[in-house]
């Protein structure tokens, strides 16, 4: 078939791979030129593991193209992904500006009949009013286009994109139209030939409120966990015991049951707010959600809670942050933890120094007053204390000794309780995690 995908965002991007891998002509159109000229050059911009392999597979087997021009883009395609970003407004609300203008395009631009699929995170009832702006704007400019739309919603994790699309748990399909249920069954037939997975069928609104109330829950599942790590705290239980206790119940499992320093990123913070909005707008009080969003922020101030009280205060005190990256296998600085630890501590007169493995280049640009070390134990050397903020291997890898030598004073703050408390108190480490017994050592003098 052949396919459109507009927007080539992390999203889109992997969306257009993936495509093209099951034998689809697929072109990717953005606005942005710079973001084109970097994609027809051969580069990807953005690191996810084994996106650039695949998108210049679909290239050099002539299956995938990128433009930046909507008529060549909309020219003779069956099917288009709307893949545009939805970033919040003040208040939660998602701004669906940039949806609503493919939905403009599509009916100004489509030369043939299309099924038009909502990919990006929406509200439900969006493709009711994206139908609505279609039937105004060919009302207005003639056309007889027949356009369809349907929400496709993508169940993504980034750092593993491409293997969950890939190998996805399920495929949800809403639309009210015949016509692009069965054009969207064909665009995955390939994919289900080769994995075994549910493919669900639904109208449109049920399938724009999965992927909404998906990210919500397992938003929740990370607070609920956190907030019992503060009770463990309190009482000095350990939080990784507790979880692996209730994981074992099969109604429950172990997924999303580690506490840390919560959740972040492009999903699950923008679409907790929107699905708080799109509530309040409907009269319903979602105040699970508003509590779900309160303990994941209020996770961030307990890790500098516990740096003022080791530090007695943070004006000229040196803390190294070992990642910045939401979380390991990508480069996203959206909402992450450590780019607000980062700019807390800079506010308070601390020096920060920043590891992580790919997104330095953007943490510079983001916040050029860090000190960025692309070596962890060298960000750690004569710092007062250093924060765990993502579990990358790099991270993970190090040693107590290592920490305890190179540290002015020997304080870890394990926002990911990757470490084990009693191996870092034989090493000499003053160690606190999230929910887990601290552990003391005899602090040097400076």
């Amino acid at each position: 078939m052949r396919v459109a995908v507009i927007g080539v965002g992390h999203v889109g991007l992997v969306t257009a791979a993936c495509l093209a891998r099951w034998g689809h002509q697929v072109i990717g159109m953005d606005d942005d030129p710079d973001k084109i000229a970097t994609l027809r050059s051969g580069g990807v911009p953005f690191h996810e593991p084994g996106l650039a392999e695949l998108v210049n597979e679909g290239r050099s087997q002539g299956r995938l193209r990128f433009t930046d021009d909507v008529d060549d883009a909309l020219a003779d395609v069956a099917v288009a992904f709307v893949c545009v970003g939805t970033p919040s407004l003040p208040g939660g609300a998602p701004n669906l500006s940039f949806v609503e203008r493919v939905g403009q395009a599509a009916a100004n631009h489509a030369t043939g009949d299309l099924v038009l699929v909502e990919k990006s995170t929406v509200p439900a009832n969006t493709g009711v009013r994206l139908t609505q702006v279609i039937v105004r704007e060919q009302a207005r400019n003639g056309s007889s286009v027949s356009i369809d739309v349907a929400s496709n919603p993508e169940f993504l994790r980034e750092g593993q994109a491409v293997h969950d699309t890939l190998h996805p748990d399920r495929v949800v399909v809403g639309t009210d139209s015949e016509r692009a249920a069965a054009a969207l069954r064909d665009v995955y037939a390939p994919l289900l030939e080769r994995h075994d997975c549910p493919y669900l069928r639904t109208d449109l609104v049920t399938a724009e409120l999965i992927k909404h109330a998906s990210n919500a829950f397992l938003a929740t599942r990370i607070s609920f966990i956190n907030a019992i790590a503060r009770i463990c705290d309190q009482v000095g239980a350990d939080v990784a015991v507790v979880a692996e206790g209730m994981g074992h119940d099969h109604r429950i499992g172990a997924h999303f049951l580690r506490a840390g320093l919560g959740y972040g990123g492009s999903c699950f913070p923008k679409d907790v707010d929107a699905f708080i909005h799109l509530s309040r707008s409907l009269g319903y009080d979602f105040r699970l959600l508003e509590e779900v969003r309160r303990v994941n922020d209020a996770m961030r101030e307990h890790i500098l809670e516990i740096l003022r009280a080791e530090l007695w205060h943070l004006e000229g005190k040196t803390v190294t942050l070992l990642g910045a990256a939401f979380k390991p296998g990508t480069d996203d600085l959206r909402n992450a933890p450590a780019l607000w630890l980062a700019e807390r501590l800079l506010a308070e007169g601390s020096h920060v120094r920043v590891y992580d493995p790919v997104a330095l280049v953007h943490l510079k640009t983001c916040l050029p007053d860090v000190e960025c070390v692309d070596d962890p134990l060298a960000a750690c050397r004569d710092a007062h204390a250093a924060v765990v903020c993502t579990e990358w291997d790099q991270v993970t890898a190090l040693r107590g000794q290592q920490l305890a030598a190179a540290l002015a004073y020997p304080i870890v703050i394990d926002g990911r309780n990757v470490f084990d408390p009693e191996t870092m108190r034989a090493a000499g480490v003053h160690y606190h995690a999230i929910g887990r017994p601290a552990t003391k050592a005899t602090l040097r003098r400076p």
